[in-house]
């Protein structure tokens, strides 16, 4: 009797296991375990899961039961076809969908109830406006220690950050498109650090402006695209890491387009010299806690759940502190040390994840945020404008390089069995986690 009423059900499993597949996609799960959620839920209700296919914004879905009932007869089939556009990142519903896929595998969730957890998902209300803000402007505060910049240029960077995501939450994601988007943030956080380094607040122009555009650092298609290109997805793959690619493009024309206008209105740009480390923040103990306090306030920025907030900040602030140890007392070339910094973050994360009961993108994608090459888009922007080609080439060599050295750590640290981390297998072979 069982055997028939889930034949007779086969679309509404599906149904549940799309639902489940839509909420992950658009909130930033990367395409793997989009997939494995999808089959999980589906091969628990007797569904056959294994015509699932996942693109960066879309869903296929096609069913048919696994058991037939032996007086004969023509199977039931389901075929879907979604798009899924792609929203603001909240990871707190994908580490619940995830923890749903396990309690109905593991026989605790009829399939009325999952779909009931499912609507209150979707329906979770995002972080409080007040608590993105802040997040911003600790965010880039944190960043503007941890790349070079002193007390006033991190209190200039604070007021920034939080100007910046009133100005997102209130106008650039209500009113405008992606690109121009993308556009104006980089342009409105160029325009105000100006402003401030005029008026006298603030000592370092470049340090202000690399900490506050690192909100707008499109890390999750970077890091997502990098995983999905290291499980073979390479459609979803480079899909996302051209939409990481374009929102580094928007981030570099907002910031040049403001520096021209600057130097049209002032009669002549301002000259900068290079990067620069003020002594002030330039300590191994100051620098760490720079990174912990940046990478928690992404935490917040990523719809991560606080109870996950202090972990992630800790990963951030260890992979860090190994990169400026490497570099300034072992004497590792800047590509090695990010590369060995990116595997201890991408390894931290999955222990993180096996200790929580979570993914391990929770952590990683917030933890490898100090190690993204802002300060490199900025100067090869910088460059550009100010018609000096051959810094301009020689930063942005540097900044892709640094973008590589960043996805081999994390291929080589995701290469490793799952079973080093949690030793517990699913009776399918796969991990749990």
């Amino acid at each position: 009797m069982e055997e028939q009423q889930l034949e007779g059900r086969l679309s509404e499993v599906l149904e549940v296991a799309s639902e489940a597949g839509h909420i992950l996609l658009e909130n930033g799960a990367e395409i793997s375990r989009v997939e494995d959620i999808m089959s999980r839920i589906a091969s628990h209700y007797g569904v056959d899961s294994s015509n699932f296919f996942v693109l960066s914004n879309g869903i296929f879905t096609t069913g048919t039961m696994n058991r037939l009932r032996k007086s004969g007869g023509q199977s039931e089939t389901y075929a879907n076809v979604e798009f899924i556009p792609i929203r603001s990142i909240q990871l707190s519903k994908v580490i619940a969908v995830n923890r749903l896929s396990y309690d109905i595998a593991s026989g605790f969730c009829s399939l009325e109830q999952a779909r009931e957890r499912l609507r209150l998902i979707r329906q979770a209300p995002p972080k409080p406006a007040w608590e993105l803000i802040l997040g911003s402007a600790l965010g880039s505060t944190g960043f503007a220690a941890v790349f070079g910049g002193g007390w006033l240029d991190c209190a200039a960077a604070f007021v920034v950050g939080a100007l910046l995501y009133l100005f997102i939450l209130f106008v650039s994601s209500r009113y405008l498109s992606k690109i121009v988007g993308g556009i104006s943030n980089a342009l409105l956080v160029t325009f105000l650090c100006v402003l401030f380094y005029r008026i006298g607040f603030g000592q370092s122009l470049s340090n202000m402006i690399i900490g506050s555009i690192m909100p707008l650092v499109p890390g999750v298609p970077f890091v997502n695209g990098v995983r999905d290109l290291a499980n073979s997805d390479y459609i979803a793959g480079l899909t996302r890491l051209t939409d990481a690619m374009l929102g580094f493009f928007c981030i570099a024309l907002g910031v040049a387009v403001s520096f021209l206008l600057d130097g049209l209105f002032f009669d002549g740009m301002i000259v900068l010299q290079g990067m620069t480390v003020n002594p002030e923040t330039a300590g191994l103990g100051i620098q760490t806690v720079a990174a912990f306090v940046g990478t928690l306030a992404f935490a917040s920025l990523f719809g991560v759940p606080r109870a996950q907030y202090v972990s992630a900040g800790l990963i951030g602030a260890i992979g860090w502190c190994l990169y400026l140890v490497l570099v300034r007392y072992a004497g590792c070339g800047v590509g090695l040390a990010i590369t060995l910094s990116s595997l201890l973050i991408c390894l931290l994360s999955r222990w993180s994840a096996v200790w929580q009961k979570c993914p391990a993108q929770v952590f990683l994608l917030c933890g490898i945020f100090p190690l993204v090459p802002g300060a490199g888009i900025f100067w090869c922007t910088y460059y550009l404008v100010s018609e000096h080609l051959s810094e301009a080439l020689a930063t942005g060599f540097g900044a892709v390089k640094a973008a590589v050295a960043i996805v081999l750590g994390i291929i080589l640290a995701m290469e490793l069995p799952q079973r080093l981390f949690s030793g517990r297998r699913r009776h399918d072979g796969r991990s749990i986690h």
